[in-house]
């Protein structure tokens, strides 16, 4: 997973977009990807915290063309979190700009969208550190380039850790498309249109805990293991990049 940190943006040169419905030659043995990664090779990640000034706290990634801001408010008071619990309560909410995507509508389901990025950040924040108050998470999608959910669970944890709130552990997700036999990793569009399988995994690297599995499509016992192992040793080497981009932040302070 390579990345970069800092407030200099990355330089990227990503395959021109098209929309023919053409697929991927995967019959071909020495068939390449679109943007020419190897299929265990990651995008490079760009990451940045404090991205919205009046937010508690807010992140911006940037995984090839994915491009995604996420805002977090609170903790604040919330009735529903005084009614039904002494704990914290936790609102998540993603979203797609107009021009996230080549045609308009072609944005994932948003309510879906939300309800997994809340069951992926969860079981990471110690709730109980805000008790009977609520945190809002706002994540839009800029640009759709493949993989979004990820990519956007990502970037939330980066903002939480931003704005104060404590967590047990940084969540790291990353997605794995079986294309035939092959296994590619933090696919884009293209090879999202076209897999036969998906696979995503959202994890606390530092505690190696999962935090949510999400399968689908067909697979084989061992290709599936494969998978879980590809996105597993991505999510280890993105937190490591996530935890740099928090360090060097807290540097920029101390000077």
């Amino acid at each position: 997973m390579a990345g970069k940190t800092g407030s200099t943006p990355a330089t990227y040169s990503p395959s021109p977009a098209t929309h023919k419905k053409k697929r991927i030659p995967i019959a071909d043995a020495d068939w390449v990807r679109p943007d020419n990664r190897g299929f265990y090779q990651c995008r490079p990640a760009y990451l940045r915290t404090g991205a919205v000034s009046t937010a508690a706290g807010s992140a911006y990634a940037e995984f090839g063309n994915t491009k995604v801001i996420v805002s977090v408010f609170g903790p604040r008071e919330s009735k529903k979190a005084m009614m039904y619990s002494d704990t914290g309560r936790l609102n998540c909410d993603v979203s797609y700009t107009t021009f996230a995507t080549p045609h308009r509508g072609q944005g994932s389901d948003n309510k879906e969208l939300s309800s997994m990025l809340h069951k992926a950040l969860e079981g990471a924040i110690i709730l109980e550190s805000f008790p009977k108050t609520c945190v809002d998470v706002f994540a839009v999608v800029l640009e759709s380039g493949g993989s979004d959910l990820p990519v956007v669970i990502s970037c939330a944890s980066l903002a939480l850790a931003d704005a104060g709130i404590l967590l047990y552990d940084l969540v790291a997700s990353v997605s794995v498309s079986r294309l035939g036999k092959d296994l590619v990793i933090d696919p884009i569009s293209e090879e999202e249109s076209y897999n036969d399988g998906s696979l995503m995994i959202t994890c606390m690297p530092s505690r190696n805990q999962v935090t949510q599995l999400i399968v689908d499509g067909e697979w084989s016992t061992p290709k599936i293991h494969d998978a879980m192992e590809l996105c597993l040793g991505a999510c280890s080497k993105l937190g490591e990049v996530m935890r740099s981009c928090l360090k060097d932040v807290v540097t920029d302070l101390k000077e």
